[in-house]
């Protein structure tokens, strides 16, 4: 599998954490907004830009804690100030990148830690990646001075960990009086996890303790699996004018860094072990990132639940009461039995229905303001009705919103009151149910204009059929009990008999069906409207279903490109092009000995600390 095929299932999974969204204050959501941002940085920081051009010069990065003296050694390696040390704590400056000049189109903005504006000058921004030519670096050997780790200033610290995170080569640095301190060990516990390429300084120890201090750290190390990783141990000295330390205090780790970039397999092999440790780590963490984005959703699909299930409560709540004869009481009933003369329909509907319409047709010609009485009361009666329902669903999908965390959240951003109807929402009812009744009229005078039906239709008005029609849909399903069986119910039976003897039993019942369909429809569509209110604001969170699984195809995607072992995937040594260099002895240096020219004789020169085994790399 080529480089390239790797960079590309690598893009997948950059795109894939970039679309992943976790905006809901869930447990553990901090910390996997925090690894989507940790492992969306390092894909477009490093592993990107390094998969793409495999013989860029080689990165080691410095870092550390605060005052464990990073610039100075970066200073003192190089033999002059190209790393403003901070003298006030906390220091904000721009981080140093120090290659030679031949390397500079490596350093570009489209290249490695591409978010870093460059600048040539010293900064005081975090965003921005000062550059300092040295033509005494070794060709293929670049060096970065980063910010405190543990800073106070967030900034800084962030900057730090992504850093570290862009670099082939960590040079981490402490001091004997802090090594065991918690903050580095996290760091240097990561880079275990991730297999990175690392090589420890510890600075300023007691010439009297260069044994004992150094072996105490090269076991911690050890036991931390970093045993191969080497050590080295800087005495304590004092500074030049310039703040420089002496040169045989760093001598051993820059010719080691230059032995590096002299050894093109040695180098090859810093930048393959780091790269394709890196890569195993965001197969093995980016699954988390998944499960977080899955959490979200499922949250979302609850909350969506919920809203959905109040408002669908309501549609059903409406679609019984305006068919059990909940309509035909009050108001409605009153106006009706007005309209109809409840007494004389009675006594008529058991005799012929040639009678019952002529009786009808005297009554009913020449009295609109009683047809409009029972208008009015039943859109009065829906109204209040579906209103109500409208009121008691938001309430119900507020309430089951407070009760859950997420939806507390949800509800305290937002600046829409979810907790009862929209502002138009009774206009909207009013409408609805104005549009309801004039379709009824248009169904029973498309009805009526048939000749069979005709002569009766007209005897009886298109608005006494069709509010006859409505008694009879509103007691579709028998519901009326009690003492309002006589009186209700028998009128709506009356309304039934009535509209049969003009249009038929069959065409009867089809016209009821037909009309309660559409009121519930329009009922649905009401509240539809009402919950799309919580449907925006679940929309607006942004959080896209199939991400979850979109980052585990990526993942896959990287594991079959890379192989099922680590750095499987990636060029051999052999491979790798480009890799060529050659080190450079820093000029009017002296030759690096124990003891040698320039050495004061309090001055205990720098030791590449053993293992057990008398070798640490």
């Amino acid at each position: 599998m080529s480089a390239g095929q790797l960079a590309s299932s690598l893009r997948l999974l950059a795109d894939a954490l970039d679309r992943a969204r976790l905006p809901l204050d869930l447990p553990g959501r901090g910390a996997a907004e925090t690894l989507r941002r940790d492992l969306g940085a390092q894909l477009n920081d490093y592993l990107l830009p390094r998969l793409e051009r495999l013989d860029a010069p080689m990165l080691a990065v410095v870092g550390g804690s605060t005052g464990a003296g990073k610039s100075t050694l970066v200073n003192s390696m190089i033999g002059r100030t190209v790393s403003r040390p901070g003298v006030i704590r906390p220091t904000t400056r721009s981080p140093v990148l120090v290659h030679h000049p031949d390397d500079a189109h490596w350093f570009g903005p489209e290249r490695i830690l591409p978010g870093l504006a460059r600048t040539l000058e010293a900064a005081n921004d975090t965003r921005t990646l000062q550059l300092v030519p040295e033509p005494s670096l070794p060709q293929g050997l670049a060096i970065l001075d980063a910010p405190d780790i543990d800073s106070v200033v967030a900034e800084n610290r962030a900057l730090a960990a992504q850093l570290l995170a862009a670099a082939d080569l960590w040079l981490f640095v402490t001091t004997a009086a802090r090594y065991a301190d918690a903050v580095p060990w996290d760091y240097l516990r990561s880079a275990a996890e991730r297999s990175a390429a690392l090589a420890v300084v510890l600075q300023r120890v007691p010439p009297a303790a260069m044994t004992e201090v150094p072996a105490h750290l090269g076991q911690l190390m050890a036991d931390r699996g970093l045993g191969d990783s080497p050590l080295f141990a800087v005495p304590e000295t004092v500074a030049d004018a310039e703040g420089l330390l002496p040169d045989s205090a760093v001598a051993p780790i820059r010719e080691w860094l230059a032995g590096l970039a002299a050894d093109s397999q040695a180098r090859a092999g810093v930048v393959l072990q780091t790269l394709g440790g890196a890569i195993a780590a965001q197969c093995r963490t980016a699954p988390q990132v998944a499960q977080a984005a899955d959490e979200q959703d499922t949250a979302l699909a609850q909350l969506r639940s919920d809203a959905e299930g109040a408002y669908r409560e309501a549609a059903r709540t409406l679609g019984v009461q305006t068919a059990d004869g909940t309509l035909l009481r009050g108001e409605v009933l009153a106006r009706w039995q007005d309209f109809v003369g409840t007494g004389e329909f009675f006594r008529a509907v058991e005799q012929k229905i040639g009678w019952l319409r002529d009786r009808l047709m005297a009554s009913l010609r020449g009295e609109p303001k009683q047809v409009g009485e029972v208008k009015l009361a039943v859109e009065s009666g829906m109204e209040v009705l579906i209103r109500e329902e409208g009121e008691a669903a938001a309430e119900r999908a507020a309430a089951a919103w407070e009760n859950d965390p997420a939806g507390r959240q949800l509800l305290a951003a937002t600046k829409v009151d979810l907790q009862s109807g929209s502002p138009d929402f009774q206009a909207q009812v009013a409408l609805a149910i104005r549009n309801w009744q004039a379709d009824v009229l248009e169904l029973v005078t498309s009805e009526g204009s048939s000749k069979k039906s005709r002569a009766r239709f007209l005897a009886l008005g298109t608005n006494g059929v069709g509010i006859a029609l409505m008694m009879v849909v509103f007691s579709t399903t028998g519901g009326v009990t009690g003492i309002e069986v006589g009186v209700a119910g028998g009128t709506a039976v009356l309304a039934q008999r009535v509209l049969e003897a003009v249009f038929g039993e069959d065409a009867v019942r089809r016209l009821a069906k037909r009309a309660k369909e559409d009121l519930d429809a329009r009922v649905e569509a009401l509240l539809a409207t009402e919950l799309a209110r919580y449907e925006a604001v679940l929309d607006e969170v942004g959080v896209r279903a199939e991400v979850g699984d979109e980052i585990r195809a990526a993942v896959a995607a990287v594991d079959a490109a890379r192989g099922t072992e680590v750095g499987t995937g990636l060029p051999t040594l052999a491979e790798v092009e480009g890799f060529s260099g050659s080190a450079r002895q820093i000029h009017d240096r002296p030759e690096l000995v124990a003891g040698g020219q320039g050495a004061s004789e309090d001055v205990v020169d720098a030791e590449l600390i053993a293992d057990e085994d008398g070798d640490r790399g």
